[in-house]
């Protein structure tokens, strides 16, 4: 949610913000690590209360999305925090696919989901996601997802919970590696079987890390910018994404929070050609690792296979440089 949207829900749902207005939302949003982002993303989603919220935001994305070039996404929401709070399962999965059936119809973008599991929560709140995205596998849920701190909340008690996923045709999906080390990817390897790792930075690393990932053909969702506002990572020149690329790992470039971490997909692939990863390879990487079905997957190679990627340059070239700074 970009702020002002952020805002417009809240006041309908009566909800009251840590700041009530656009700009204090934007000064909250500059986070000094990455348990902060945590405390502030627990802090403003509860202002989404009803199926139409989320169907809203699904829209509002998909607009900002087609308008810098998306053709496909995989999105991720976590279904399981606003129905602690009270609001019903069915109503936070129609919500976000009706979301993007409006999404296709109004603005050419494909959208498919893959819901995270929320690490601070029970094993049997993790079967109850599972159970959802299974029933809405018709309606664009393609896989299952895992986020929230890692070091505090390792993938082993999740197990059977994603090995169900699977057993229905789910993809595997988790964040690992991000502030965590290569113990918790390899970790996440061995317990989830994943088809990609949102992060995986940190396999940077550890070498045998780095030729089980190639080895296994999974494919790293890198978000360069997330990764500096969090602190993750200290400044852009000591961003792992050049050597996992040079050791052979297909990495995708994607947005992470794009609101909170103020970025866009333009200004993430800006700040990966900094580092030296062009659009081509992104897209391909990408396309390696994407769980739509066997014609979305046709035609985006076809895309990719057509597009004179000589003119494909990103746009952001003044905000890399204050990132920089």
């Amino acid at each position: 949610m970009r702020p002002a949207t952020l805002l417009r829900i809240a006041r309908k749902n009566g909800y009251r913000l840590p700041a009530d207005s656009v700009e204090g939302l934007e000064e909250l949003f500059r986070f000094r690590d990455f348990m902060q982002f945590i405390n502030t993303w627990i802090a403003v989603t509860p202002a989404l209360q009803t199926a139409d919220d989320f169907r809203q935001i699904v829209v509002d994305y998909a607009a900002e999305a087609s308008c810098l070039g998306a053709v496909y996404v995989e999105g991720i929401f976590s279904p399981a925090e606003p129905v602690l709070r009270g609001v019903r399962w069915r109503d936070v999965f129609e919500g976000y696919c009706d979301g993007r059936d409006e999404a296709r119809e109004r603005h050419g973008i494909e959208i498919n989901f893959t819901p995270d599991i929320t690490r601070s929560f029970s094993r049997g709140v993790a079967d109850k996601v599972v159970k959802w995205c299974l029933k809405y596998r018709d309606r664009g849920v393609v896989g299952v997802g895992l986020g929230g701190p890692e070091e505090l909340f390792p993938p082993e008690p999740f197990t059977k919970a994603y090995a169900r996923a699977r057993s229905g045709g789910l993809g595997s999906v988790p964040h690992a590696g991000e502030s965590g080390g290569p113990a918790l990817i390899r970790a996440t390897i061995d317990s989830l079987q994943p088809d990609r790792i949102r992060h995986g930075i940190r396999a940077v690393d550890d070498a045998a890390l780095l030729d089980e990932l190639i080895q296994r053909g999974i494919v790293l969702d890198v978000t360069p910018v997330s990764n500096l506002r969090t602190r993750v990572v200290p400044s852009l020149d000591e961003h792992p994404l050049p050597r996992l690329v040079a050791a052979g790992v297909p990495c995708s470039i994607s947005t992470d929070d794009p609101a909170l971490f103020q970025t866009d997909l333009d200004l993430d692939y800006a700040v990966a050609a900094r580092l030296g990863v062009t659009p081509e390879y992104a897209f391909r990487s990408a396309l390696a690792g994407v769980l739509c079905g066997e014609a979305t997957r046709t035609r985006l190679a076809r895309l990719a296979d057509e597009t004179d990627w000589s003119k494909a340059a990103p746009r952001g070239p003044a905000a890399v440089e204050s990132l920089e700074g």
